[in-house]
Parts: C-alpha cells; sequence; structure tokens
C-alpha cells in the first residue's frame, strides 16, 4: 500500500509540473519574460536569452515568420523572388534592407534569412562591441550580398549566388569616425578590440564567419553567413 500511495504522490508531483510548465507558457498573464518563453517568436526589441539562437533558426524557417521577426528590429521592404537563368542561383525571401536596428545601412538587396541575422548580431553583439569606441555605431557600410558566382579559386557557387551572405567592411560612428576592418584587426588598440568582438559575436548570429584569420581575401571584410557547417575564422 505505501508502494502504491507513493507512486501515485510521484504522479501527483508530474501532474502538476506538467500544468504549471503549460500555464507558464500559454498562460496571458504569465511572470515568463517572452524571451524566455520558447512559445513566443522572436523579439528583436526583446534582451537576448538562452533561447533567442533558437528562436533565430525557427524564424528564418520560412518567408513569412522570417519577415515578422525582422519587421521587429529593422526597416527593410518586401521584394518579390529573384530568378536567375544560373542553376543555384536567385533570392527567394528577397528584401530590400535599410537599417538594422537604429543602424543605417546602404539599401542592400539580401535574403530575409541574412538580413535576419545581420539585425540579431547588431542588436544583441555589436551594440555592446562598441561600447569601448566611446560612440555608437550609426552604420554600417557593405560589399553587397548578391552576387550569381562560384567561391573564390573554387567550382561551387558561393552563398553569395542565393545572398544568403553579407560582407561588411566597415562601420561608422556618431562622431563622425569611419573604422574599416582593413588594417585594424591586429593590434592591441579598441579598434582591433573592437573588430574581434563584432567577429565573435557575429559568429552566434551567423552559421558561417570569415575574416582576416581565414585568408588574405578577407582580410578588408567580414563574410557573414547564415548557411554553411559553423565555421568561425
Amino acid at each position: 500500500m505505501k508502494r502504491v500511495m507513493h507512486i501515485g504522490f510521484r504522479l501527483e508531483v508530474v501532474v502538476a509540473l506538467i500544468w504549471g510548465g503549460h500555464w507558464l507558457l500559454t498562460a496571458p498573464d504569465t511572470p515568463l519574460p517572452d524571451h524566455l518563453n520558447p512559445l513566443e517568436p522572436l523579439d528583436l526589441s526583446q534582451p537576448a536569452g538562452a533561447l533567442t539562437s533558437m528562436k533565430l533558426r525557427r524564424a528564418q524557417s520560412s518567408g513569412p515568420t522570417c519577415r515578422a521577426a525582422l519587421a521587429t528590429g529593422a526597416a527593410f521592404e518586401d521584394m518579390a523572388p529573384l530568378v536567375s537563368d544560373t542553376v543555384g542561383c536567385g533570392i527567394d525571401t528577397r528584401v530590400l534592407l535599410r537599417r538594422v536596428g537604429a543602424v543605417d545601412i546602404a539599401p542592400l538587396e539580401t535574403s530575409c534569412n541574412a538580413a535576419l541575422s545581420l539585425a540579431a548580431w547588431e542588436a544583441y553583439s555589436l551594440r555592446s562591441a562598441a561600447q569601448t569606441l566611446g560612440a555608437p555605431i550609426v552604420r554600417i557600410s557593405h560589399q553587397g550580398s548578391y552576387n550569381c558566382r562560384p567561391i573564390r579559386g573554387g567550382t561551387r557557387l558561393s552563398s553569395h549566388a542565393t545572398a544568403m551572405a553579407i560582407d561588411v567592411r566597415a562601420v561608422t560612428l556618431s562622431d563622425g569616425r569611419d573604422l574599416p576592418l582593413l588594417g585594424n584587426w591586429d593590434g592591441p588598440d579598441a579598434t582591433a578590440r573592437f573588430w574581434r568582438a563584432a567577429r565573435d559575436g557575429a559568429c552566434r548570429w551567423f552559421t558561417t564567419v570569415l575574416g582576416p584569420e581565414f585568408n588574405a581575401a578577407h582580410a578588408d571584410h567580414l563574410h557573414l553567413q547564415s548557411n554553411g557547417w559553423g565555421t568561425c575564422r
């Protein structure tokens, strides 16, 4: 009898935990913040948490969810899919990106996935990395996204062929300083520390990140790619 009562008590505890977890996740007045609730979609105006990366990948699983998440932290325009005569090239979820957070960007035709990763990078990594520079970032300079071409030195198509990558070369601060990556990677100064922190932060929001430590072709830009095999160099 005691064994049966003990099992019954355990079942009651399990049921209570399941019910409590369900209430925490679904109740309108739940005390659980949205950024810690796995059922809530990605909102770039919310602080980053342990689930933010998961929410980013989930948002990138479809065009509608990607655009909805992007709207919480960027200024962009929807564009029709880009169809190319070259097999393997084109942009399925095409957007024209103009701003991420409060940071301007020269109008950039790219995929929603790459744009969303860029917006997450600005919101959760770039802002904090720039704190040691003495002024906030007001502009990101890039070298484009879509380019129907193979990987340099190879035959396989680049991630740029589907606009799944963005090349960032410089930032501009509110005090007017332009900080290019070229010539500012090595050394102990604040600019070099910023670029290294920016690269490291990008590795959380992009699947593949290539910079000066990868090869000489990336000495002047960070290749930020929202697909790939998880390289961070």
